[in-house]
């Protein structure tokens, strides 16, 4: 046997001597390590498994309550819809919600309609983008239905250029000033949604065409 034959017989020994005193001294910690490992990941995909199979049943439920409404069956909707907000998984009871106050509007109701997209604009569990989703649509409601101050209390601080929702915002805030003759305020409003670049094309259309209606009557100065 050569000398690098037998050094390498030592050092394979020392190391399997190593590897075994390791083992022997932390063995059960590595095992319970090992489990806990595939517990947790277990429990990982069942708990993930659990909440998407409930996400899809409410989203299931929930466009069966807006084809039961598209189909005029408005008291079935309702009921389905009832069930969702008590029920429903995720964002889907809060859309349920949202959805029920637009029937409302839709049979008149609007009153009601507002009063249910207040109360989702004020649950501070709701994520911001729907309350301030639901804000947009009390504000767009009380455009016909309230006041300029009703209006402005939703949606003002909707107008802001970060928002998302400013145009809208802005286009119903406008409308509540010009129905209550604050042309100057409106035409300032329309002009900013003609001005911003992000605003949707058809909006900006509108929004050109009551500028040039405020500023033809002479009403705006």
């Amino acid at each position: 046997m050569s000398d690098d034959s037998f050094f390498r017989e030592v050092d394979q020994e020392l190391r399997q001597d190593q590897a075994k005193a390791l083992w022997d001294r932390y063995g059960t910690a590595i095992i319970a390590a090992a489990v806990a490992v595939v517990l947790a990941t277990a429990a990982w995909v069942g708990w993930d498994c659990w909440t998407q199979s409930r996400a899809d049943a409410s989203g299931d439920a929930y466009l069966q309550a807006l084809e039961l409404a598209r189909d005029g069956k408005t008291e079935e909707a309702r009921a389905a819809l009832a069930a969702l907000e008590a029920d429903g998984y995720g964002a889907y009871p809060v859309l349920a919600h949202m959805r029920s106050a637009t029937l409302l509007a839709e049979a008149g109701d609007h009153a009601g309609a507002v009063a249910g997209f207040d109360s989702v604009a004020a649950d501070g569990a709701i994520p911001p983008s729907l309350r301030e989703m639901a804000r947009l649509r009390a504000g767009l409601l009380l455009v016909d239905h309230g006041s300029y101050a009703d209006v402005a209390s939703r949606v003002e601080t909707l107008t802001a250029e970060t928002s998302p929702l400013r145009h809208s915002a802005r286009e119903a805030l406008a409308l509540a000033a010009w129905k209550e003759g604050r042309m100057a305020d409106a035409a300032t409003l329309f002009d900013q949604i003609v001005d911003d670049e992000g605003a949707p094309q058809n909006l900006r259309q509108r929004a050109t065409l009551m500028s040039e209606l405020i500023r033809g009557s002479g009403a705006s100065s």
